[in-house]
């Protein structure tokens, strides 16, 4: 069985930054997705999703609202656009074996059936899951964060860079395997974080 790390947070806290600076450290190979904001003369028109391996779709703009069915708040949701280049990018990471990054497990995403299924493929399988989720509730997503799988660390603005190294630990542990000794201390880090530490 895999592992699963969820970093959650209130919006703004810098989740996607956070997986961002992770991703982008030396020596690190992941698969997945990033969400981004799309911008319009100041005010935020939408999301683009942009892959690891440089596939990019928008798939939420103030535009589609009145042409899709799938609505969350002002956007319209393209769920064809998350499916086709998000769901596919979470399934090629897991078929390499390599750590699954998604950002974010969201109100918008969550209204795709096969973006669910593909999450709790890869969390029942061998590969590692890192995930940054809402803490909206929400009940695919609150049972999800009870995954017996999965560690939940909520960040802060004053915890940020103690969770930033200790994903960074976590994603070389995955990548690396530590000696038992590392990773008990790895573990323990973890725990302390978890528990708001």
């Amino acid at each position: 069985m895999g592992e699963v790390l969820l970093i959650t947070g209130r919006p703004g806290v810098g989740k996607t930054t956070l997986v961002r600076r992770v991703a982008a450290a030396p020596g690190v190979r992941l698969g997945g997705f990033f969400t981004e904001e799309i911008r319009r003369g100041g005010s935020r028109t939408g999301f683009r999703l942009v892959t690891l391996d440089g596939h990019a779709a928008v798939f939420a703009h103030i535009d589609f609202a009145g042409r899709s069915p799938h609505r969350v708040g002002r956007y319209g949701v393209d769920l064809a656009a998350l499916e086709g280049i998000g769901v596919a990018a979470l399934r090629r990471a897991a078929r390499r074996g390599q750590v699954v990054l998604v950002d974010e497990i969201g109100k918008m995403e969550l209204l795709s059936p096969r973006f669910r299924a593909a999450l709790e493929e890869i969390a029942a399988g061998p590969v590692p899951l890192l995930a940054t989720i809402t803490a909206a509730a929400h009940p695919w997503a609150d049972a999800f964060k009870r995954n017996p799988q999965a560690l939940l660390l909520t960040l802060t603005s004053t915890n940020r860079d103690r969770i930033l190294e200790a994903v960074e630990a976590w994603v070389r542990a995955q990548l690396y395997p530590p000696a038992s000794q590392e990773r008990r201390r790895l573990e323990g880090v973890l725990q302390r974080l978890k528990m708001g530490g």
